[in-house]
């Protein structure tokens, strides 16, 4: 059965495509600039690669052009392209339906309820799956959300402070997201400590960064919660942060609230904190060269970073393995160091050699620590290629 794993941006279509008789990805590839007059369309299979410029006006003609590299009469992995058995989405929010489902107009509806939590990812899935329907009936789509790891997170620890009807009648509640590699990373802790009961903190650390407690493979607290925006200082997004600050800024700004909203959206996080990038590299090489707003950006993120795992080894009682995912988790020995640092009493120890050599997947604990310390590089589309198969299988 072979799987296309889509992950879309509002102008971009990044795929991958599986074989899942043994989970092979057979080829990868992306499709940028789409409504431009021009869009570049990029596929790796094997060894060859391939680059063409094309019009690209919608997500369902992007689709066409990768199923085109994908067929090549010369280096496709493809005969044709009924080969391929659906496409399944990482999709974000679909309030009640938290889960993996085929898309159908129940599913797309769904989505747009959650718009306002989810501007910028909703949107842009909800028109590419309508195009994609249209260019392709016959092809099965699969919304994998997600929110659906964490829908086993106990009560207590995703509910709100806040009136019963409003959680009730417009879904309100810490959903929590990154669903799809905090899942990856259960799954592969669990094989590499040998023990399906481990207590393991997820940290997958990027340009949108969360952390994730799991105990027996399962979710049992997450940072996000009612949106993507929130838990950790993101890049560009704002985190958490104090509702009531927004009339005050309305006020002194003459911003509507959509226009507050849309800036700490997109002038949050890291690029907020420093005045300068949301890029990490450009943040820590700009702390290194002395710049004060710079070096605060990475103390805030750090400190916060420090402050939900606190939260997350109460959750679990202590915890058997941290391990750290995603850009900045996996490749960042800086950061892992500095969220570790000082953590001796809670049976937490780096080697400080091992940390800033490692690479791919790997640990990073002195033999006297007690907890584990791991660089798991995620992988997202393979967890939702499983669970595009077994949405087949249960139709």
């Amino acid at each position: 059965m072979l799987v296309l794993v889509a992950n879309l941006g509002s102008t971009s279509f990044k795929y991958r495509l599986y074989d899942m008789s043994d989970e092979r990805c057979l080829a990868r590839g992306a499709v940028d600039r789409i409504g431009d007059t021009e869009s570049k369309c990029t596929v790796s299979i094997g060894e060859w690669s391939d680059e063409r410029t094309m019009s690209v006006p919608d997500h369902g003609v992007a689709v066409e052009a990768c199923l085109a590299q994908l067929t090549d009469p010369e280096h496709g992995v493809l005969k044709d392209a009924s080969e391929v058995a659906a496409i399944g989405f990482k999709a974000v929010h679909g309030g009640r339906m938290s889960g993996v489902f085929r898309v159908d107009t129940d599913v797309l509806d769904a989505m747009a309820e959650m718009n306002a939590a989810a501007p910028a990812h909703n949107p842009p899935y909800i028109a590419a799956m309508k195009a994609m329907q249209q260019r392709f009936a016959d092809l099965p789509l699969v919304a994998a959300f997600e929110t659906d790891f964490h829908q086993t997170i106990p009560t207590a620890r995703k509910e709100y402070a806040i009136p019963r009807d409003w959680a009730n009648e417009f879904h309100i509640r810490k959903w929590g997201f990154h669903g799809a590699s905090h899942r990856y990373i259960a799954t592969r802790s669990a094989e590499l400590l040998g023990r399906d009961d481990a207590r393991v903190i997820s940290c997958h650390l990027g340009g949108s960064s969360s952390i994730t407690a799991i105990r027996n493979r399962q979710s049992v607290m997450t940072t996000m919660g009612m949106t993507p925006q929130t838990g950790l200082p993101q890049n560009n997004r704002v985190g958490d942060f104090d509702p009531f600050a927004l009339p005050l800024i309305i006020e002194r700004t003459g911003m509507t609230l959509d226009a507050a909203l849309a800036h700490l959206a997109s002038q949050g996080g890291l690029l907020g904190l420093s005045g300068r990038s949301g890029d990490i590299r450009d943040v820590e090489e700009a702390a290194e060269a002395g710049d004060a707003g710079s070096q605060l950006a990475l103390d805030v993120y750090v400190e916060e970073i420090r402050r939900h795992l606190g939260g997350m080894i109460v959750a679990l009682g202590g915890a058997d393995a941290i391990v750290f995912t995603a850009g900045i988790g996996e490749n960042d020995d800086l950061i892992r160091g500095r969220v570790c640092e000082g953590l001796e009493e809670l049976g937490i120890v780096v080697d400080p050699a091992a940390n800033k050599s490692l690479k791919g997947e790997a640990t990073f604990h002195a033999e006297s620590s007690r907890t584990a310390l791991w660089v798991i590089p995620t992988n997202e589309e393979i967890i939702v290629a499983r669970q595009t198969v077994s949405a087949l299988q249960q139709a």
